[in-house]
């Protein structure tokens, strides 16, 4: 009866141990999945603050021709 109880015991302790790791593997998973992305939003967040960066310079410039045009054409006369 004893060597049946340890057997069973024993049996119980790997079966906890097993799922133990089987979730801090799974923890481990979903927290590099989330590292990653992260980084990847991080990435996306730089390259729109950089496309709207330069919409904005491209748009000032067109605004600085436009008023450049605008300013000859009144000293020309029309």
């Amino acid at each position: 009866m004893d060597a049946m109880k340890q057997v069973l015991n024993s049996m119980e302790n790997k079966i906890r141990l097993r799922s133990q790791a089987q979730a801090e593997r799974r923890a481990e998973e979903v927290e590099a999945q989330k590292r990653a992305f992260q980084a990847k939003l991080l990435a996306a967040s730089a390259n729109k603050l950089e496309l709207d960066s330069m919409s904005s310079q491209i748009k000032g410039s067109q605004d600085a021709v436009q008023r450049d045009q605008l300013v000859g054409m009144m000293m020309a006369g029309f």
